[in-house]
């Protein structure tokens, strides 16, 4: 057995394969991109990478699978070229890339991948070069020729006029004093540098995409024989200000400065962390209304959810951005982050002016348009951005324009402008009334709505809560959208004009003139009561044209029969309450009779039976009334047969020897059973 015990592992793997048994560590985001972009290119050989270039520029990324089929980079087309990976080389006369680059050290490696401008400043200076030749270990972010050429002019000017001061600090600061590669470099982390020991901020994302305060990683470990060289395209600098600061330096932040203050949010700002602020300029707040600006500024919690929209949980430089992502904030909002060749966009709008301007703490990219969330909103202000504007308009035309604006606690039901498509209703008292039952007297969320749940109104009506299978409705109207939970309202977008409870299914039928008929053969039948108390019924009205249609001799023979009637009008009542948005396209719905009504829609169309409804949703306090032009009949029973009656009787027979054998613990033989059970079906 201990022999077995120990063969168990080895078993295991062997079973398991290679994989189980040589796995290694994970590979960064990173190196699945370079992964995928080696394993295009191998057609042309080995070590050949496969490489997006944006159309017009130099610009070059390693392709992932989805930007291999897009083939596109922020909306812009790429054309696709083919290089020897990191680290590889081509040797002539042969295909691809099948030599490894010879070691040297980190000086002469930089002219290897493109940074030869560097190697160039690195001679200027008096001490670096001997360094970078020496003995030791280190990783230099080299920036490409491509970015010192970017500089300024003044900026360049600076560095070279004192190069052993300016330009051998600015290269310090692109290295570190030991080597560092790329499946090391994590997201959010920070690399001492060799410069006073300033942090470098690392960001790698899960697009692969690799950041050094900012500028992004080209081409990643180039090993040298004294450490590792990663391209980069921009020319990096320290950074000393944290977000806070940089806040309270730039003139343009007036406004922002004062907000954040009042929020107590410049702790936050302030402190450790790694956030992006998409900090709003003066022109941003000078663009919303005075009005909804002072509102915002005098509310604490508005504010501070106003302000949190603005701020993302992590850093996110611009340079990541290659498509369109989600992002959440930390008021738990969701922003879409995009781009669009150069542009960055926040929601499909072009509203940053200035990005990457790197902070201790994280990167600002300003913005010139508020990000108001929902929850720093009023009711009229969810609206605005919905497609309801002709209920608000009657909203207003009612005089109900202070419950949307002010600070009571209230649910909106407003139906879409779809539902007023053949014009809009006249405000009356009646209509006034009815608006005010689109008010619900609390702030709710329809998530925690739950069926047969009650809802007071401002007008004073009690609505009810339906959930069906693929709908939530309140009454007979459904909600067709997403909620809006503003500031102190909620706005639950309805698919039509919802329509209150007026008395019993009873009082329904009886108010109604094209029910005579049956309101009279409920009540032959004895139904009246049933149809009066608390109850859920979904009752299918044939109207006095119905009944008129029905055979003179059938339909008095019908009426002659309480029996009879009352089974057929049963057969009309389904046995809970459905309203029409509730149906989709087939439910069968048990009658009282006890047979089931076949209920279907389509194209707004109710049928029952595939019968036309020629009228739906007519609320009670007890259930719904639909109006139908045809009197339904029951499905017709077959009449039980000889061989159903002759297993119902060998049933019987077998329970009753059963039950005789367990009382008397008997060990009589059933043979006399067998025979009866004999007997009776020969007869």
């Amino acid at each position: 057995m201990a022999f077995l015990v120990r063969l168990l592992p080895l078993a295991l793997a062997l079973a398991l394969g290679p994989a189980a048994t040589l796995a290694g560590p994970a590979k960064s985001p990173y190196q699945l991109v370079l992964q995928h972009s080696r394993l295009r290119g191998r057609q042309h050989g080995p070590n050949v990478c496969a490489v997006q270039k944006l159309i017009g520029t130099n610009k070059k990324y390693f392709t992932n699978c989805k930007q291999w089929y897009q083939r596109k980079i922020c909306g812009k087309s790429t054309v696709i070229s083919y290089e020897c990976c990191p680290g590889y080389e081509k040797v002539p006369g042969e295909k691809g890339c099948p030599a490894a680059l010879p070691l040297s050290n980190l000086y002469e490696t930089l002219g290897v991948v493109g940074s030869t401008t560097t190697q160039l400043y690195t001679d200027r200076t008096e001490k670096l070069r001997p360094e970078m030749e020496g003995p030791g270990s280190f990783t230099i972010f080299a920036p490409s020729n491509e970015a010192w050429a970017s500089l300024s002019a003044e900026v360049l000017d600076s560095l070279v006029s004192n190069v052993n001061i300016e330009l051998l600090n600015a290269l310090r600061y692109h290295m570190v004093n030991r080597r560092v590669l790329t499946d090391e470099l994590k997201h959010g982390m920070a690399l001492t540098s060799m410069y006073q020991n300033s942090d470098i901020q690392i960001h790698h994302y899960p697009n692969g995409i690799v950041t050094v305060n900012c500028a992004r990683l080209l081409k990643a470990d180039h090993h040298a024989t004294n450490g590792v060289v990663h391209l980069i395209d921009k020319v990096i600098s320290t950074t000393t200000n944290s977000i806070q600061q940089i806040i309270e330096i730039e003139d343009i932040f007036e406004t922002l400065r004062a907000a954040v203050a009042a929020s107590g949010l410049n702790t936050l700002l302030e402190g450790d962390g790694q956030f992006t602020l998409l900090a709003p300029t003066n022109e941003a707040f000078e663009k919303i209304p005075a009005d909804t600006l002072n509102r915002i500024l005098g509310d604490p919690a508005a504010l501070k959810d106003l302000l949190n929209n603005h701020i993302l949980k992590s850093a996110m430089c611009a340079e990541a951005i290659v498509g369109g992502l989600s992002v959440e904030t930390l008021q738990g909002t969701t922003l879409e982050v995009g781009c669009s060749g150069d542009m960055l966009t926040i929601n499909g709008k072009p509203i940053i002016s200035n990005k990457d301007v790197l902070a201790t703490n994280g990167v600002m990219h300003f913005i010139d348009e508020l990000l108001i969330p929902d929850s720093a909103k009023t009711l009229f202000e969810l609206a605005a951005e919905s497609d309801v504007s002709t209920a608000i308009d009657l909203f207003k035309q009612a005089g109900l324009s202070t419950h949307l604006s002010g600070n009571e606690r209230l649910t909106l039901l407003a139906p879409l402008n779809s539902v007023f498509k053949d014009g809009t209703p006249h405000i009356d008292a009646r209509m006034k009334n009815l608006l005010r039952n689109h008010m619900i007297k609390d702030q709710l969320a329809s998530k925690n709505l739950y069926h047969g749940q009650t809802l007071d109104t401002l007008g004073g009506k009690k609505l009810r809560v339906f959930v069906y299978r693929n709908s939530l409705c309140i009454e007979n109207s459904c909600i067709a959208a997403h909620d809006k939970r503003g500031r102190y309202g909620t706005l639950f977008t309805m698919d039509r004009v919802l329509t209150p409870p007026m008395g019993t299914v009873m009082d329904v039928l009886k108010g109604d003139n094209r029910f005579s008929m049956l309101v009279a053969a409920i009540q032959s039948a004895g139904l009246t009561e049933t149809l009066n108390r608390e109850g859920v019924y979904t009752v299918f009205a044939p109207t006095d044209e119905a009944f008129q249609a029905m055979p003179p001799g059938e339909l008095n023979k019908l009426l002659g029969n309480a029996k009879e009637l009352a089974n057929l009008l049963k057969y009309h009542i389904g046995d809970e309450i459905l309203v029409s948005g509730g149906i989709g396209a087939l439910v069968r719905l048990k009658s009282l009779q006890g047979d089931k009504l076949e209920v279907s829609s389509k194209n707004n169309a109710v049928c029952v039976n595939k019968e036309p409804v020629s009228e739906a949703d007519i609320m009670a306090t007890n259930g719904v009334v639909y109006a139908i032009s045809s009197v339904l009949q029951p499905p017709a029973h077959r009449p039980q047969e000889r061989g159903d009656e002759l297993a119902d009787s060998a049933l019987e027979i077998f329970k009753q020897a059963s039950a005789f054998s367990r009382a008397t613990q008997s060990s009589v033989k059933l043979a006399p059973v067998y025979q009866r059970l004999l007997e009776r079906m020969k007869h």
